[in-house]
């Protein structure tokens, strides 16, 4: 497989504190990856790194195949988007966009070639004679890509560069980058902690804590099959239920207070036993409510607390075995706060962790 970036056991300290760990990371040709996580968790500083802008203390970096450790950054071949736009305020869009060519003394001819290509797919032809303080949020994040475009580089790097839109605007420049990656087809890796758009926008996505990379895998997978609780808890909004209980009946079922709960239909990784404490773990979205809920592998009913009307949908607090339960729903459902309802859900789509390793079993 072409790998467009490697990262073989990079680790970097300052001073006595770990701040990457033994990472390793392969991106594939065209590839569009993701690194996800909280703040402080090592996401922009393996960004910084791959760019060049931070010396590692061990570890290898590899770009297109070639060895770039200890390359400068205009020698690795890469374009990179920051978070503050970084934008020369005296200078027009056209400035912005042509004077890093205009230093590497590229002939005017090719200069107004690619300026003009990369006004055409950002759509900012029109604003070319403007200068940043007459642009809007939006227009000025256009312009800080299209600086990384006209540079013709394989690679793209991406700082959190929505983070200080608003929402409607952060969801527009979204399917922009989008569209951009299915047109240009390049390599790109893009940091934010908003896992809405790692979801939306990743091939692949890395999911980072406290410097490691917990869980590399699609959208799809990250989703369905997290790793550990960690991942499971950072990915959906609402936040998966986590419901503690113990295994018996010889891993058949998770016994929590008063309440059995048939496994047959999970998928294990790892078979748990006869009384280990255990964490299941059920996404808000995948409780079946009134009718659905007699299909479900697993039923009960429950009093509704507090719900929360959202538009197309809603979401109801309650109770299972005295743990609380969100679930998340059509708003067509009537559901209102002391209601008695009949739930149910499939264990098969459920995810169970050991409650000391908090892995996946």
């Amino acid at each position: 497989m072409d790998y467009s970036i490697q990262v073989k056991n990079l680790k970097l300290d300052f001073g006595s504190v770990h701040v990457l760990k033994s990472l390793d990371l392969d991106v594939s040709e065209g590839e569009f990856i993701v690194l996800l996580g909280s703040s402080g968790c090592g996401k922009s500083t393996l960004l910084n790194c791959i760019a060049g802008l931070l010396d590692i203390t061990d570890g290898q970096i590899f770009i297109k195949g070639k060895n770039v450790t200890w390359a400068e950054p205009s020698q690795r071949g890469i374009g990179m988007v920051f978070q503050s736009y970084a934008l020369y305020p005296q200078m027009t869009v056209r400035g912005n966009l042509s004077f890093g060519l205009q230093n590497a003394r590229m002939p005017k001819d090719e200069i107004a070639k690619r300026v003009k290509r990369a006004s055409e797919i950002l759509q900012i032809e029109a604003l070319l004679d403007r200068k940043p303080a007459a642009l809007s949020g939006g227009q000025r994040q256009r312009v800080a890509i299209g600086r990384a475009l006209v540079r013709d580089v394989d690679v793209f790097l991406f700082d959190e560069p929505l983070s200080n839109l608003d929402a409607k605007l952060r969801s527009d420049l979204r399917v922009e980058i989008k569209r951009l990656h299915q047109r240009l087809k390049n390599t790109m890796v893009y940091v934010t902690h908003d896992q809405v758009e790692a979801m939306t926008l990743a091939d692949r996505i890395a999911i980072m804590r406290d410097g490691m990379i917990l869980q590399l895998d699609t959208p799809h997978a990250v989703y369905n099959r997290p790793v550990n609780l960690y991942v499971a808890g950072f990915i959906g909004s609402p936040a998966m239920n986590f419901l503690k209980g113990s295994i018996a009946d010889g891993s058949s079922v998770v016994k929590l207070d008063g309440v059995s709960v048939p496994m047959n239909n999970y998928a294990f990784d790892s078979k748990p036993t006869d009384g280990q404490n255990v964490v299941l773990g059920i996404r808000p979205e995948h409780i079946s409510v009134g009718a659905d809920a007699a299909k479900a592998s697993f039923q009960f009913e429950a009093e509704i607390e507090i719900v929360e009307p959202m538009g197309s949908e809603q979401l109801a607090y309650t109770r299972l075995a005295g743990q609380p339960v969100t679930i998340r729903c059509s708003s067509d459902i009537p559901m209102e706060a002391g209601q008695k309802i009949n739930l149910g859900f499939d264990v098969a789509r459920g995810s169970l962790f050991d409650a000391t390793s908090e892995m996946r079993l």
